[in-house]
């Protein structure tokens, strides 16, 4: 418990000196005598009267002076320090969207439900990167999500339409829905582990593809996933249309059910759009991890018992205010 303005007691106390000092300057009120006073005060009764009288005024003045201690403590404003370290359930998502023509449906419903999503975040980064033979960031991490939202509603909009200048930069290589680059691009938008709350937050891509390659990428599928695992980021991978025939590890869907295992991820197929938000629901359930964020000092107002006590002093001069007589 500390004062923040200790300096009012000091005062307080000053002043209570300065009246009582002033009190005694004071003259004496003008009396007159009254012959054989004594047969009165001798009486039984006047001596109980008196005692009472003066027992009654001093237990006011002991009242008055607890309740001008009080409400002095209770302007120097009385507070409480104390530290925590909260628990923080954070975590960084990047949309790693393959925009190539066969996943624009999946595509939208993905960005609907993360729009609705980022209404509820807390503490969460979202970004989003879209790929075809090339890659461009929409928007990185950030914690504004009223700037998320509107720029999903964006690519919902592009991605239902088909058409547009979002798409713009998607198609600057050669081929088309190179994974292995559209990933390694992902999971390179996390910042480097510079401090130790970056280090702490869970790291996911949420990657749409139906792996399905046109091209000679730089980066294959296998080393984007081993990139992603040194990063340690968990990719879960989103597959509109899995075709594979048997188990062959080099049909499309294994071959990206292979590189999320390999990040401590999931792999998902998806019969339809309306199975996304239940399978985004599911990561992002997963995904998230608590650790005790850095200690906080907390400084709380405390002017509860100085209060209280001024009140009961207060209440108790009222009384004997009202029966304070001789």
């Amino acid at each position: 418990m500390e004062l923040s303005y200790w300096w009012i007691l000091p005062l307080a106390a000053a002043a209570v000196a300065i009246s009582a000092w002033q009190y005694r300057r004071r003259r004496p009120p003008q009396t007159r005598a009254i012959a054989h006073g004594d047969r009165l005060t001798d009486l039984p009764e006047y001596q109980h009267a008196l005692r009472r009288y003066r027992l009654r005024l001093m237990v006011a003045v002991m009242l008055g002076a607890v309740f001008l201690a009080a409400t002095a403590t209770a302007a120097a404003r009385p507070i409480l320090r104390t530290t925590e370290r909260p628990e923080v359930r954070n975590r960084d998502i990047v949309l790693c969207l393959d925009v190539s023509g066969s996943m624009t449906s999946t595509d939208a419903a993905i960005t609907t439900v993360f729009q609705e999503l980022a209404k509820e975040f807390d503490g969460e980064r979202i970004g989003m990167v879209i790929f075809d033979s090339s890659s461009v960031q929409l928007f990185p991490l950030t914690d504004d999500y009223d700037y998320a939202a509107e720029q999903l509603a964006e690519a919902k909009e592009a991605l239902d339409s088909g058409a547009g200048s979002f798409f713009d930069g998607t198609w600057n290589g050669a081929g088309s829905s190179l994974i292995g680059d559209g990933l390694a691009s992902c999971v390179q938008s996390f910042p480097d582990d510079a401090g130790a709350a970056d280090a702490q937050r869970s790291r996911s891509v949420v990657l749409a593809t139906d792996n399905f390659l046109s091209g000679e990428p730089i980066f294959s599928l296998e080393e984007a996933a081993a990139l992603a695992a040194d990063k340690k980021v968990k990719v879960y991978a989103l597959n509109p249309s899995d075709m594979d025939y048997g188990n062959q590890p080099d049909e499309p869907g294994a071959q990206l059910r292979a590189a999320a295992e390999r990040t401590e991820g999931a792999y998902y197929t998806v019969d339809g759009a309306e199975a996304v938000p239940g399978i985004v629901g599911k990561v992002q359930q997963t995904e998230a991890t608590s650790y005790r964020a850095a200690p906080q000092a907390l400084a709380a107002d405390a002017p509860a018992w100085p209060l209280g006590i001024a009140l009961v002093a207060g209440t108790g001069m009222l009384v004997l205010g009202w029966r304070l007589e001789p």
